[in-house]
C-alpha cells in the first residue's frame, strides 16, 4: 500500500507505547485512526493529545482476549470511518515468575491477549478487507523473543513464536488477495510491558509478583532496565509504515540481535544435516 492517505488504520494496544506510536504515525501520514485499548482513562488522554494535532482519530474500549469486544470494536471502527485498511494486532502482555511457579492463570492470560487477541483481529476485518477490494494490510506485534529462545519456558515466548508462525502462514494466503502482512520483531521497546499487570482482567486472577531476591525478581528488573533503555517506540512505528508501503513482512529493529536468531538456525540446520547423514 504505496499510498496510506486518506486510509483508516485500526490499531490495538493503541493507549500506549508501540500502539500509540503507530496511531501518531499514521495520523502524521494523512490516516484516519481508530485507537482501541482496555485502559479506557490512559487510551482517553491517548486520543486527545493527536486531536490536538490535528488528527482524525476515535477511540474505542477493547479487551482483545473477548472476541465479541473485537468485534463491536471493529463495528465501531467501520461506522466512523467506513471502509479499514491497516489492522494493526499490536496489544500485548507479559507475566514473569519462577519456571515452578507459572500460574495456569498466567499462561491462560498471556496467549488469550497475545495469540488469540490477534485472531481475534484477524476474524473480525479480514472479511470486510477482502469485500472492499481496496486493498489493504495486517499488522501483528510479535518480538525477537518469537525467533530465539532466549526468554525460556515461557508464555511470553510461546505467544510471539504463535504470532510469528500465524503470520507467516498468514502473508502466504492473502498475497493472492493484495493483501500484505507484516510481523514485528522488535527486542527492547521503551514501554510500559512489564507493567502490563496493571490491565489484567479478574477472570485471570491477580498476578503473582516474584519473591524478593529470587532469580525471576533479579530477571524482572534487569528487563524493567532493559525497557527503560529500549528504542523509541516512534522508530519502530516508521519502520512499520515503511514496511506497510514495500509490502515487507519481517520488521526488524535491533540488528545486534541477529547473533541469536543466527545461532538457533544453525543449531537447527546442524541437526537436519545429522539426520540427513544418516
Amino acid at each position: 500500500m504505496q499510498d496510506l492517505a486518506g486510509k483508516t488504520a485500526f490499531v490495538t494496544g493503541g493507549a500506549s507505547g508501540i500502539g500509540l506510536a503507530l496511531g501518531r504515525a499514521f495520523a502524521e501520514a494523512g490516516v484516519n485512526v481508530m485507537l482501541a485499548d482496555i485502559e479506557e482513562a490512559t487510551l482517553a488522554l491517548a486520543v486527545e493529545d493527536l486531536e490536538a494535532s490535528g488528527a482524525n482519530v476515535r477511540g474505542i474500549a477493547c479487551d482483545v482476549a473477548d472476541a465479541a469486544s473485537v468485534d463491536a470494536a471493529a463495528q465501531a471502527t467501520f461506522s466512523a470511518f467506513g471502509n479499514v485498511h491497516v489492522v494493526c494486532n499490536n496489544a500485548g502482555v507479559a507475566a514473569g515468575a519462577n519456571l515452578d511457579d507459572i500460574s495456569l492463570e498466567s499462561w491462560r492470560w498471556v496467549l488469550d491477549v497475545n495469540v488469540m487477541g490477534v485472531v481475534h483481529g484477524v476474524r473480525a476485518f479480514l472479511p470486510h478487507m477482502r469485500a472492499h477490494g481496496e486493498g489493504g494490510h495486517i499488522v501483528n506485534t510479535a518480538s525477537m523473543a518469537g525467533l530465539q529462545s532466549g526468554a525460556g519456558f515461557s508464555p511470553y515466548a510461546a505467544s510471539k513464536y504463535a504470532v510469528v508462525s500465524m503470520s507467516e502462514g498468514l502473508a502466504k494466503q492473502l498475497a493472492p488477495l493484495g493483501l500484505g502482512v507484516s510481523v514485528l520483531c522488535p527486542s527492547f521497546v521503551r514501554t510500559r510491558i512489564g507493567d502490563s499487570g496493571r490491565n489484567r482482567q479478574d477472570r485471570y486472577g491477580p498476578p503473582v509478583k516474584p519473591a524478593p531476591g529470587s532469580d525471576a525478581a533479579r530477571v524482572s528488573t534487569w528487563i524493567a532496565d532493559q525497557l527503560n533503555n529500549g528504542i523509541d517506540p516512534a522508530g519502530l512505528a516508521a519502520r512499520t509504515l515503511e514496511a506497510i508501503r514495500t509490502n515487507e513482512l519481517y520488521v526488524f529493529t535491533h540488528p545486534d540481535w541477529y547473533w541469536e536468531v543466527d545461532e538457533r538456525f544453525a543449531a537447527i540446520e546442524a541437526a537436519m544435516a545429522k539426520w540427513a547423514s544418516r
